[in-house]
């Protein structure tokens, strides 16, 4: 079974990491950036390894996010971002094929472990199976 794993952040997530601390989010020194970078480095090279990634990526901040509508009378309604309503994003997703959803839960639960500075926000790992087809449904 196919799984996509994701991740949540918030636009003052990504300018902590760039050093900039708000009221939510404490800025991230290199040394801690680093060590986020390394664990998440290692989980991707333990499911290469295992066989179990399919494809994994960090996404770009939500302040490059564009929403595409359509509106009432027919024409696209192009927003960009970031989205003042919105709390958090999709920050980055892993797709992996494991052979249970406990599997894919031990690798979740690894992830929410990712280090990050004191006082950071933790937002939960969010696990969706794939459908294989309208059958799923």
């Amino acid at each position: 079974m196919k799984y996509l794993v994701m991740v949540q952040g918030t636009q003052a997530d990504y300018e902590a990491m760039r050093g900039k601390a708000s009221a939510n989010s404490p800025a991230w020194s290199d040394e801690e950036l680093q060590a986020m970078f390394a664990y998440m480095g290692a989980i991707n090279n333990d499911l290469a390894e295992t066989g179990e990634l399919v494809d994994g990526q960090g996404l770009a901040e939500p302040v490059q996010t564009r929403h595409v509508t359509v509106g009432d009378d027919g024409k696209a309604v192009i927003t960009d971002g970031p989205y003042g309503e919105t709390k958090e994003l999709l920050a980055g997703y892993w797709v992996l094929e494991c052979e249970s959803l406990e599997r894919v839960t031990e690798i979740a639960d690894r992830v929410a472990r990712c280090p990050q500075p004191a006082g950071a926000p933790d937002y939960p790992v969010v696990i969706r199976p794939i459908m294989d087809g309208s059958g799923d449904i």
